[in-house]
């Protein structure tokens, strides 16, 4: 299923993937014995996770012994740290994160011996067939609005199945094999791979440029965002936001094409329309106008883009599942969160710290407003950024510098390379000079040493502040240390 990139144009968005993404997914039950390399990822664990419910031979490797291999091993899974060609000698399949390099040695053996290698998209549309797919995409949001969908669609008394690019937080995992026909799918566009889905139901939250070291301009990304909505099936339906002009701008391409659309927003011009929004701590309410009927929507998580995520949501199960809206937004009331989404992480010396995987431009800016809102007159923002990918960072240092300047503090740490190799002069400190080109005066840190930055931001912070880490690398860690140094650990 590979095939050899070059570069990725309007007419062929995907030319820079290394796997033809439209070819036939074979079934699942038709792989055999499947070797999962990198097996930890979030992606990647929850396809292990559903195949084994299956009933399917699981194995994989991973660089790191991150926690979610002994949870894959408790469910029956057989688990590597450390890639050697003989972890992939019983298997009949292969499964692969975009992470792994073509060199990698597991991969190179699986090759070797000519079974499929199948890109982790393709093998979780290899547990589609006979399901209803539902494939939530978009920038920003598409973690949550999937997350939130799930827990809607459970309120309505389904069983869905769904693998989430983050763990929800009421359920403490990622992804289930459901008893019924509905799949819900985070449909990650980075490498092209939501292509595969074919679902039913396609929500767009947004489209924005972003993954740029792939499509290589947003012509590009537009294009593929095309690609994904024709693949809805006959008779199936396309939710799109009206508040974000690159949706819009896809919603009227599909229209044109024959696809049913239907819009949600803060724009009175949505089909489904959001007013009155308002803020009480971490909990918020909106009324949501839906065929002339209006209705107040309860959530447990704050922001107006968190608003937006569950109009999706709400969406999704009305009007492309049939679920009934009253109860819909008891199930949407029920949400708790997702891990690494404005996650409380806890307090010390008055302070208390959040955890949020924002790492874009769009991302970044709506925590930190969120967070901003939250906070008010009755302490200060303090911000932890670690930028993600040395790519984004060049290409994305003024945008996210501006994201970040509302805050009162801001300390930027150094690059999380990810799968990247180092940009000469790519580190944080562009980012630190986008918050000052943003706001002059902010108060900004470059710390690019990773040791020093907990010791920096417990000295920074003050009883009654809000510490706010903000990525999608390690910077996850800073938060627990933080709190350890303000109750008393040594720094």
């Amino acid at each position: 299923m590979s095939q050899v990139p070059h570069a990725p144009t309007v007419d062929d968005p995907f030319a820079a993937a290394r796997f033809d993404f439209s070819v036939p997914v074979p079934r699942a039950d038709e792989l055999g014995h499947v070797h999962f390399l990198a097996i930890g990822g979030a992606g990647m664990s929850g396809v292990a996770r559903i195949m084994l419910a299956r009933g399917i031979g699981v194995t994989g490797s991973d660089a790191k012994d991150v926690p979610v291999l002994k949870a894959l091993e408790a469910e029956g899974a057989r688990v590597w740290v450390g890639f050697d060609p003989e972890h992939q000698r019983s298997a009949d399949a292969v499964v692969m994160s975009s992470s792994i390099r073509d060199d990698n040695v597991e991969l190179v053996a699986a090759r070797e011996r000519g079974i499929p290698v199948l890109h982790r998209a393709q093998g979780l549309a290899a547990l589609m067939h006979g399901r209803r797919p539902v494939a939530v995409a978009g920038a920003n949001g598409k973690t949550t609005t999937t997350s939130m969908l799930t827990v809607a669609l459970q309120g309505c008394g389904l069983d869905p199945s769904f693998a989430v690019g983050g763990e929800l937080a009421k359920h403490g995992t990622n992804a289930h094999d459901g008893a019924d026909d509905v799949f819900v799918v985070e449909a990650d566009e980075s490498d092209g791979s939501f292509v595969v889905y074919r679902p039913e139901v396609a929500v767009v939250t947004n489209v924005q440029p972003d993954h740029l070291d792939f499509y290589s301009n947003f012509t590009v990304v537009q294009a593929a965002y095309d690609a994904f909505v024709a693949t809805v099936r006959p008779g199936g339906l396309l939710v799109t936001c009206a508040d974000d002009t690159g949706a819009v701008e896809l919603a009227a391409r599909a229209r044109s094409a024959g696809t049913t659309v239907l819009t949600y927003g803060f724009d009175p011009a949505s089909d489904v329309v959001l007013s009155d929004h308002r803020q009480d701590g971490v909990t918020a309410s909106v009324t949501v106008r839906d065929g002339g009927v209006e209705r107040r929507m309860t959530l447990g998580v704050p922001g107006r883009h968190n608003a937006l995520n569950a109009a999706a949501a709400y969406a999704a199960a009305v009007h492309g599942l049939g679920q009934h809206p009253d109860r819909v937004l008891a199930g949407l009331a029920s949400f708790t969160g997702t891990r690494r989404r404005f996650e409380p992480k806890g307090e010390a010396g008055g302070v208390v710290v959040v955890d949020d995987y924002a790492h874009n431009a769009g991302k970044v800016a709506a925590v930190v407003q969120t967070a901003k809102q939250l906070v008010g007159d009755s302490g200060r923002l303090v911000v932890v950024f670690q930028p993600h990918l040395y790519s984004r960072t060049r290409d994305f240092a003024a945008e996210l510098g501006a994201g970040l300047s509302p805050a009162d503090v801001v300390v930027v740490m150094d690059v999380y390379a990810a799968r990247e190799d180092p940009m000469p002069g790519v580190t944080g400190a562009l980012v630190a000079a986008g918050v000052t080109a943003a706001r002059p005066g902010a108060e900004v840190h470059f710390v690019p040493s990773w040791s020093e930055v907990a010791g920096r931001v417990a000295q920074l912070a003050r009883p009654g502040d809000l510490v706010l880490t903000v990525g999608a690398g390690d910077v996850t860690m800073v938060g627990p240390e933080v709190l350890r140094i303000l109750g008393g650990g040594e720094p």
